[in-house]
């Protein structure tokens, strides 16, 4: 097969705030891509919310010339959520640079991507950055990424931000990565890592031609979803959009397909010619990513729905991954009931919300998909509480397990042992990078994961502990449906899913929650947290007190007990006929994340 000698397709991986993007930035500084007047922080990272948290979200490629090389580049997310992006990029180059902070060392993600890597069979060039830092720890980090790869000596070590060393980054990249295959001659076949929405253009979807060639006006085909329309532009990231007649094999850049859905082209499809599908087999690997946790998206005022609705609609034209379905509740009116990928893309989603369309939100609580089996054999799936049947019907449930690694220094290992045994898990295995630092193996389910691990994990490990996860399988679970009863009047909105174990606990501290928000009324109100027709827990608020006798001066005491039955009467009565009519900051306050 011939080899174009001029094409090194690479990426870097990390884990977060190792400084991906800020070694991108003095590559582009170096190899004159980006002229230093225009030079600006983490330049690959477009979006407001990447410059502040500091992380990458949105997956970016650039084409760079060393060495009269063509050197491209695809700054991946670091993030678990976005794995299966970071996965599809490892496909489509020949090397990745292992970014490692000096100060931290390895970590979850960093041993999580670096897999992938091996998988894809890539030349893998490690590199230890931000020496110029005084807590920097260059032997240990060093000792720590040999253990990793094997004994490997070849270790670069840099500074991102001072640009010392990069320069050796990019000569590597030119000695060490494959150049690029080139078939010409071969149908097209090109593997979409990356797609976005433009106004003008339509669907723009980053790819890496594989075989073949694609230009202007060609009527392409995507294998996976089956939709087709002719290419308004092909062209490469200089960074930005660069327009070219053609894209040959071996090069990576950009197709405009006129397209007005992203679902249309997802990540990790196949582009070929539509004349030609039928003899052109599908690149391996595509799969649609599904959505891991759920919430409801509602706006605080009812007549910002619109505005929701249509900002909603704009986020998912260029996030395909993002699930939203309109849904009614009683208790916070109209918004969506949306699917994410998992905790960061469900707060990026929201951030965006808030600063991009400025709306106010309040997000429920979130939750994971059930698949409950009933006793007529039949399967539903279940990803709210609503949703759940009957308990008398239900013969079995199963719910999604997750196996994270924790890479923890050692002095934090007891309190994560503590939190980790609170959540259902099971330690499978427990390994030493070096001999302060450990690496923890669990299964657990999904439920436990998705809400407050991450926080806890880095409450408890002074911010040291770092996590990643993969999903498994679905397994039986144990969980119950809690309902809440306000004046024994039944109110589902806010019903909740729970272990079975927790449910005492759970339904205790959510009545004593609703007894501090509900406000009080003339008569008493009973609040009960009840599983099917079992009550597990109650309170009561007790009745605004009236003081009934105080217009009454001196004469015979009967007076005043006769005011004071005729008061508990009246509030009997009221109790019966009655009706609460619970606050939306009540529900706010129980239901929001």
């Amino acid at each position: 097969m011939e080899r174009n000698p001029a094409i090194h397709n690479f990426c870097i991986i990390a884990h977060i705030d190792h400084g991906k993007s800020t070694l991108a930035d003095r590559m582009l500084e170096l190899t004159g891509t980006v002229e230093k007047r225009n030079m600006q922080a983490q330049l690959l990272d477009s979006m407001e919310l990447e410059r502040e948290k500091g992380i990458t979200i949105k997956l970016q490629p650039v084409r760079m010339m060393w060495q009269d090389r063509i050197l491209n580049l695809i700054d991946t997310p670091g993030h678990v959520d976005f794995q299966y992006e970071v996965s599809r990029s490892l496909q489509a180059v020949e090397g990745a640079i292992l970014l490692v902070d000096a100060t931290q060392g390895v970590q979850a993600q960093t041993i999580a991507n670096l897999y992938l890597a091996m998988e894809q069979n890539l030349e893998i060039i490690p590199v230890i950055n931000k020496i110029d830092l005084p807590a920097a720890d260059v032997p240990k980090v060093t000792r720590e990424i040999e253990q990793l790869l094997g004994g490997v000596t070849n270790i670069i070590a840099i500074s991102a931000k001072t640009g010392e060393g990069v320069a050796a980054v990019l000569d590597a990249i030119v000695q060490r990565v494959p150049a690029a295959k080139t078939p010409l001659n071969q149908p097209l076949r090109a593997l979409i890592f990356d797609s976005t929405y433009d106004d003008y253009k339509g669907v723009v979807a980053y790819v890496r031609i594989v075989e073949g060639s694609v230009s202007v006006r060609d009527e392409i085909t995507f294998l996976g979803t089956g939709a087709s329309d002719h290419v308004v532009e092909t062209g490469t990231f200089a960074p930005h959009l660069t327009p070219r007649q053609q894209l040959q094999a071996g090069e990576i850049g950009y197709i405009a397909t006129g397209l007005k859905d992203v679902r249309q082209a997802r990540v990790g499809d196949t582009v070929s010619l539509h004349k030609i599908k039928q003899k052109v087999l599908p690149l391996a690997g595509f799969q649609i990513p599904q959505p891991k946790v759920f919430a409801g998206v509602y706006p605080t005022g009812g007549d910002a729905f619109p505005q929701l609705r249509d900002a909603m609609a704009q986020l998912q034209l260029n996030d395909a991954s993002l699930t939203a379905q309109q849904e009614r509740s009683s208790a916070l009116g109209q918004g969506f009931r949306c699917g994410f990928l998992g905790m960061l893309h469900l707060e990026i989603i929201q951030e965006r919300l808030r600063r991009e369309h400025d709306l106010d939100l309040v997000v429920t609580t979130p939750s994971v998909e059930y698949r409950v089996t009933l006793t007529n054999g039949e399967v539903r799936e279940a990803q709210t509480p609503a949703q759940f049947p009957d308990a008398s019907t239900i013969a079995s449930i199963q719910e999604q397990y997750a196996r994270i690694e924790i890479v923890t220094p050692l002095e934090y290992i007891g309190a994560i042992y503590e939190i980790m045994q609170d959540r259902e898990s099971q330690l499978k295995k427990q390994e030493h990078i070096d001999a302060d630092r450990v690496i923890l193996e669990y299964v657990l389910p999904l439920r436990e994961l998705v809400v407050d691990l991450y926080d806890q994990l880095k409450s408890v490990s002074s911010g040291y502990a770092s996590l990643s996860y993969e999903l498994i399988d679905w397994r039986d679970c144990q969980v119950v449906k809690i309902s809440f009863l306000i004046n024994h009047e039944p109110v589902e909105a806010l019903s909740v899913i729970v272990a079975a174990a927790k449910a005492d606990k759970i339904g205790r501290r959510m009545v004593e929650k609703l007894k501090e928000v509900i406000p009080k009324q003339l008569f008493a109100i009973p609040i009960q947290a009840a599983i099917g027709g079992k009550v597990i827990a109650r309170e009561t608020i007790t009745a605004v007190r009236k003081d009934v006798t105080s217009g009454l001066y001196g004469g015979d005491f009967s007076r005043k007990r006769k005011q004071l039955e005729k008061q508990k009467k009246g509030k009997k009565k009221m109790q019966g006929v009655g009706s609460v009519e619970i606050p939306p900051e009540a529900y706010i306050a129980v239901l929001k994340r």
